[in-house]
């Protein structure tokens, strides 16, 4: 699994003219699930995300996490974050795994922070979206199991 994980004041996302999830404060995650990823990627995944400490504290360091914070989490499945540009100059996405794979372990990873305590807004899966947010900083991360 991949994540992309922004640090934002505020995100929401837009489906059909709709805003169907929104959040302040927080992190808005991009999520990609490749064919060998199961629960135990997206628990380790999930672990992560909500240890991070990159909020700034008092003294302006990378110090608080999201619970610090009081952060909220707006997930988004993203396949193509496992897109493979290697070759040619239109991606391929053979790395992706199908949506009767990935969008079970998606909602398993958003209830697993749901669990953890954090409020999740998410999109809709599958669905066209538009994804606006404000990156605080800029801070964006990459993380992969």
């Amino acid at each position: 699994m991949r994540a992309l994980i922004q640090r934002v004041s505020e995100a929401a996302v837009v489906v059909d003219g709709q805003t169907v999830g929104q959040i302040g404060r927080g992190f808005c995650v991009l999520v990609g699930v490749t064919h060998s990823d199961t629960n135990r990627q997206a628990d380790w995944l999930a672990q992560k995300i909500v240890g991070l400490r990159i909020f700034e504290d008092d003294a302006g360091k990378m110090n608080r996490s999201l619970a610090d914070v009081a952060g909220e989490l707006l997930v988004i499945s993203q396949f193509t974050l496992y897109g493979d540009t290697q070759r040619g100059r239109r991606p391929s996405f053979i790395d992706a795994a199908r949506p009767e794979q990935s969008e079970p372990l998606y909602e398993y990873f958003c209830d697993q922070l749901e669990s953890a305590g954090f409020r999740v807004a998410t999109g809709i899966f599958g669905a066209e979206m538009q994804v606006h947010i404000v990156n605080d900083g800029p801070v964006t991360l990459m993380l992969e199991k």
